[in-house]
């Protein structure tokens, strides 16, 4: 069941931006959170990506941004920004005008297989019912192209106990039962079975966030070793207060 302050904070942008900015301080700021999925990864302007569940596209523009240095303003491929929610890709277009959105549902993208380098989701995941979810990682898979990377961040039980009322109390205001769902599950065990290889998870403001980058495997002819693709690198398993 959704809280009143959800629902008005999907109704009106300025509150949806003040929460995510004030949930953003455990990370350092949301500037800083926008970034962690991209930790550690290399982005080559040659590069397909798409962002899952855009909402008003506020990581698109990160995306674009790291897109265009790389290619040091060029860039041959606009980011895809997808969300099920016709006022977000309004929003969204408005916020974000560079990039290409798509309304669509993360459980059936209306895109071609093997059609992204990378694929990223922020903080949308723990929206998702199981069944959802493991329908999304196999969406996901389907989208990559063999070697691309799926990065994302969401919650995770806080391993910290200092964190943990903070964390809750943002749950009973703002957030549904799916949330709670979440922390009793492994995202990890979720992508391996997705068919996802060498997934790397890192926890973050006393594991009340977790990191994960995840490769799909590459060609048959090279299935004797799963390599991280050349203009990718995905991180250590570390854990971060």
């Amino acid at each position: 069941m959704a809280t009143i302050l959800r629902d008005l904070s999907y109704r009106y942008q300025w509150l949806y931006d003040g929460i995510s900015r004030l949930a953003a301080l455990t990370v350092g700021g949301e500037a800083r959170f926008r970034q962690l999925a991209l930790e550690g990864l290399s982005i080559d302007p040659e590069m397909q990506i798409l962002d899952l569940c855009c909402g008003s596209g506020q990581a698109t523009r990160y995306l674009v941004q790291r897109l265009a240095q790389s290619g040091k303003g060029f860039a041959s491929n606009p980011v895809v920004g997808l969300d099920a929610s016709p006022l977000s890709i309004q929003r969204s277009q408005k916020n974000v005008p560079e990039a290409a959105f798509v309304e669509g549902w993360a459980e059936a993208m209306p895109f071609e297989a093997e059609q992204f380098d990378l694929v990223h989701t922020s903080a949308a995941l723990h929206e998702m019912k199981l069944d959802q979810l493991r329908q999304i990682l196999r969406e996901v898979h389907r989208v990559l192209k063999p070697g691309g990377v799926f990065t994302l961040i969401d919650f995770h039980q806080p391993t910290n106990p200092i964190f943990t009322p903070g964390l809750y109390g943002f749950f009973w205001l703002f957030e549904t039962e799916t949330a709670w769902e979440l922390l009793k599950t492994n995202l990890v065990s979720e992508l391996e079975a997705a068919g996802f290889v060498n997934p790397q998870q890192t926890l973050l403001a006393g594991g009340s966030l977790q990191r994960i980058q995840a490769l799909k495997k590459q060609d048959d002819q090279e299935k004797n070793e799963c390599k991280t693709p050349q203009n990718m690198s995905v991180p250590i398993v570390e854990n971060q207060a």
